[in-house]
């Protein structure tokens, strides 16, 4: 057994790929409301709702309207304005949740891993969505315990996101937590706020150009082993 015991592990981006989920979504809803959806919509949006949880991490704006807003947003981006907003908002929410895609066979990794380690989810997700596609995807029955930002009431990176999470973990040891996610802002933030040790999923290779201290770097998610089995101080 190496230094840690405890992984916090992000769910979007990281366990599951978001953005193929994301895009389905989208496709779907436009479908629904009798619009396509082109790849140029779906980029406009997917940059779209990353600015408005980046305002979301940082405090700037209610996260209930910030869900409602991104569509609008979109709409008058792409001229689609007879769209309504909070009735898109639901049904994105709900197609979200029904669909899931592991990154790097993530379902198989977390079941070698449990039982060995104490593993945990934390995420800024929406709770409903959340809930249901890890419900559908057994990522729920592999973990020990699942932390959203929604029922916390203050996302990650805040440092109180991490605090309520920590009191709920029982025998909770800084020093033997790592947070894995790929999310600098967020996920590498927020382990720094918490001061506990932090892992980058960076399968792309990129760069990280903010004064945020990374203490590990993997690119495939097989990799947490050699970070688990690390013995030095």
């Amino acid at each position: 057994m190496g230094k840690f015991d405890i992984i916090l592990w992000d769910v979007d981006q990281t366990l599951l790929d978001f953005k193929k989920s994301e895009s389905y979504a989208i496709r779907f809803c436009f479908r629904k409301f009798g619009k396509e959806a082109s790849d140029e919509t779906v980029s406009a949006y997917s940059s779209i709702n990353e600015n408005f949880w980046k305002q979301i991490e940082k405090g700037q704006i209610n996260k209930k309207e910030a869900l409602v807003e991104r569509f609008r947003t979109l709409f008058r981006q792409i001229g689609e304005e007879d769209i309504e907003a909070e009735a898109f908002q639901k049904e994105y929410a709900d197609a979200l949740g029904s669909v899931y895609y592991f990154q790097d066979d993530s379902y198989n990794l977390l079941n070698q891993l449990k039982g060995k380690y104490r593993q945990y989810l934390v995420t800024n997700g929406v709770t409903y969505t959340q809930m249901k596609k890890l419900r559908l995807s057994g990522l729920d029955k592999l973990v020990d315990g699942i932390f959203v930002s929604e029922q916390l009431g203050v996302p990650k990176p805040h440092k109180e996101f991490f605090e309520q999470c920590f009191c709920a973990i029982p025998g909770f040891q800084r020093e033997k937590a790592l947070i894995v996610g790929d999310s600098l802002s967020s996920d590498m933030q927020g382990g720094n706020n918490a001061q506990i040790s932090t892992c980058w999923y960076n399968p792309a290779g990129l760069e990280n150009p903010f004064n945020i201290r990374i203490d590990y770097q993997i690119k495939d998610l097989n990799e947490i082993w050699n970070v688990l089995e690390d013995m030095t101080d």
